[in-house]
């Protein structure tokens, strides 16, 4: 059996404590995943200069070789982001974000939002987006821990990161609303300057 089968929320550890609620749960979008956070556009077009290197030097048979590893490396990552996305369950409630990911090796990450300084969303095309979340203390997490659901070169203090997510200007405003929330009800321990979202350029 394994971990998930028995959660009794989806995406969750446990039970939600009294006062605590559901605001959006979502997973990654596998094609989006492949070619934001996999760099599958890039490793394609690796593949295909060098085959046409190989068809500028006379050897069609390197470059037929090129193109078939091309293929097959792209077909893994593919399958790699269809488990991923498979398995993973991005979860916002009014108190804190839940990470449940892990294709081998199912683990939830819970992060408080009082622990929430800004989150910053980056537009990857259409609806989807990846939103980085940026912790005020020290977390624990490690980036290896993490990945792929880490800001990228992130590695002194690693965010997480919802990847490849669905409206994500709208799930970026349910996250910001949360903490706004949060403000207000828990006066003195956090500042509104706290509660942002930004769009990230990269």
């Amino acid at each position: 059996m394994m971990e998930y089968e028995s959660e009794p929320i989806r995406g969750l550890p446990g039970n939600l404590p009294e006062g605590e609620r559901i605001l959006w749960q979502g997973a990654p979008d596998w094609r989006v995943f492949v070619r934001s956070a996999l760099y599958g556009r890039w490793i394609a077009g690796y593949f295909a200069l060098l085959a046409l290197w190989s068809i500028a030097n006379g050897g069609f048979g390197g470059a037929l070789a090129s193109v078939i590893a091309g293929f097959v490396t792209y077909g893994l990552l593919a399958l790699f982001a269809k488990l991923v996305a498979k398995t993973t369950v991005y979860t916002i409630t009014n108190r804190r974000v839940v990470l449940r990911i892990g294709v081998a090796l199912n683990k939830c990450i819970n992060l408080p939002l009082k622990l929430v300084g800004s989150a910053d969303l980056r537009v990857l095309g259409g609806d989807h987006g990846d939103i980085a979340l940026c912790p005020t203390t020290p977390h624990g997490l490690g980036y290896l821990m993490l990945w792929p659901h880490a800001r990228p070169f992130k590695f002194g203090l690693p965010q997480p990161m919802l990847r490849a997510v669905p409206d994500a200007a709208g799930v970026a405003q349910i996250l910001a609303d949360a903490c706004s929330a949060l403000v207000r009800t828990e006066a003195g321990e956090r500042t509104p300057a706290r509660a942002t979202m930004k769009e990230a350029t990269a």
